[in-house]
């Protein structure tokens, strides 16, 4: 099966820094990490660090399902289920731009935001955390077939589509909130330092335990 045109497109861009929009990327970094530094400094001045393991959790999630999103494709020869071959300052894998990477440093901190201080408030008649990764994830699944109709983000298969959103929404983007809610709650700093330790060491051996096999076909 050959590759689609927007996997072809993706990856002729692979890692290369958009000379006509690449400079935004520095604007970027500079927002994330002054995000990062001023949740940093209320956690050492309150010794709670659940906002920034929360921050840390949803992006450690999202590198997991980039690295096996890039796989569908490195297996399939046709397409991820989804690919990002739009503007972009700098598309890392087929389906992973340094806009979403960024984007998803600091989701999970605006999520942690939301969370209500007493865990055991019902929201709709659901226990607030699940109300509330339900609620951010048919948000963010919303913004996803936006930019689907935008041709910024392109589905090819029915089982992933804007009419077929299930799969979107449980493996997309809802398991990456109840990751981050999971972390916030926990009640140990260790506890919450040990799952982001066992989340970022799946993301980083699938990239070390892949990447030979993906290097060939350009995507990592």
């Amino acid at each position: 099966m050959a590759p689609t045109a927007a996997s072809i497109e993706a990856l002729s861009k692979l890692r290369q820094l958009n000379p006509v929009t690449g400079w935004y990327v520095v604007t970027l970094l500079v927002i994330v990490m002054y995000i990062y530094g001023v949740e940093i400094k209320k956690a050492r001045e309150t010794n709670n660090w659940s906002t920034v393991f929360a921050g840390l959790t949803l992006l450690g999630l999202d590198l997991i399902n980039e690295v096996w999103n890039g796989l569908v494709f490195a297996f399939s020869n046709y397409s991820a289920f989804w690919t990002t071959p739009g503007a972009s300052a700098y598309i890392i894998l087929i389906g992973w731009n340094i806009e979403i990477a960024f984007m998803f440093s600091i989701g999970g901190i605006v999520f942690a935001k939301f969370l209500p201080e007493d865990k055991n408030k019902k929201m709709f008649g659901l226990p607030n955390r699940w109300a509330m990764a339900i609620g951010f994830t048919i948000f963010s699944v919303f913004v996803e077939i936006l930019l689907n109709l935008g041709n910024y983000l392109i589905w090819e298969y029915v089982f992933w589509n804007w009419y077929n959103p299930i799969l979107i929404f449980l493996i997309g983007y809802f398991h990456f909130f109840v990751g981050a809610f999971y972390v916030y709650d926990l009640p140990e700093r260790k506890d919450k330092i040990r799952v982001v330790i066992i989340i970022y060491a799946i993301g980083i051996g699938l990239l070390c335990i892949f990447g030979p096999l993906l290097m060939p076909l350009g995507i990592f």
